[in-house]
């Protein structure tokens, strides 16, 4: 009797329905590649020649100018304020945004959709977006970049805060109702204590962020190192532009650290 050797199957991860699918999938997001590409205008012998261009920008920009080393480090202060008062006038405002956005300690579902407009209204817009809107309001300063920022981080921070605390356990709050406490009591003891970790990692991150947003904020008026970026390129003073760039490039550095070190320490 002669045996009939058996069929060998072959494994693939798709079959073959999967495959033109994905196939089908990467056409399409192809043909969006370039369409978009074509559709934007892009004036290919500029692209072409921007190497040659980064080379003599580099060249003008060396050797860094130190003269107005004293400006722009009073105008790294004045960024690095910018942050941290946006930051402190965020907590005020984004806390009450994110009780009333998360959906296990909202009132009624009109504060809760009030709350979550909220949130996507202040990431909806750009911060620079933010810095014109309260610099045609304010004038030119950094009155107005704190609000560009706060506004901006408002939605930021009320989103994960709201996060953390529809994720908390529900009974010690349960427990407190149970012994009729008030609201503000059930947030004070049951709810408090089991975000402020996550509540001080948010506020060191968007600390740092906010940091690095606030250098950009002086090209539009609105305060901070910006400002003298903005004068240095307008009248192609490129040295002191190196300057300005590295010490921005050392003024992140720095924020890194201190907020690595800050989360470690909390978390």
């Amino acid at each position: 009797m002669v045996m009939e050797p058996m069929e060998q199957r072959v494994w693939a991860r798709y079959d073959r329905r999967e495959r033109w699918m994905r196939l089908a999938v990467m056409l399409l997001v192809a043909a969006i590649m370039v369409w978009a590409v074509r559709d934007v205008d892009i004036y290919w012998p500029w692209v072409w020649d921007a190497p040659v261009q980064i080379h003599g920008l580099l060249e003008r920009m060396w050797p860094p100018d130190l003269r107005r080393a004293n400006d722009i480090f009073a105008a790294l202060v004045e960024t690095v304020h910018i942050a941290t008062l946006a930051t402190a006038l965020t907590i005020f405002a984004a806390l009450p945004v994110s009780y009333i956005a998360a959906q296990n300690t909202t009132p009624n579902k009109a504060c809760l959709w009030l709350g979550r407009f909220i949130l996507v209204a202040s990431r909806s817009v750009n911060t620079i977006i933010w810095a014109l809107l309260f610099v045609a309001i304010f004038g030119p300063g950094v009155l107005a970049g704190i609000l560009a920022i706060m506004f901006r981080s408002i939605g930021f921070v009320g989103k994960l805060m709201g996060e953390a605390i529809e994720e908390i356990d529900r009974k010690p709050v349960e427990a407190m109702e149970a012994t009729g406490a008030g609201r503000a009591k059930v947030i004070l003891y049951a709810v408090v204590p089991q975000v402020m970790p996550a509540f001080f990692a948010i506020i060191i991150l968007r600390w740092d962020i906010n940091i690095r947003e606030s250098t950009v904020l002086g090209l539009v008026g609105a305060g901070g190192i910006g400002v003298i970026l903005q004068g240095a390129i307008d009248t192609f003073a490129w040295p002191t532009v190196a300057t300005i760039l590295c010490a921005i490039i050392l003024l992140v550095l720095i924020g890194e650290a201190i907020t690595s070190l800050l989360r470690r320490k909390v978390l």
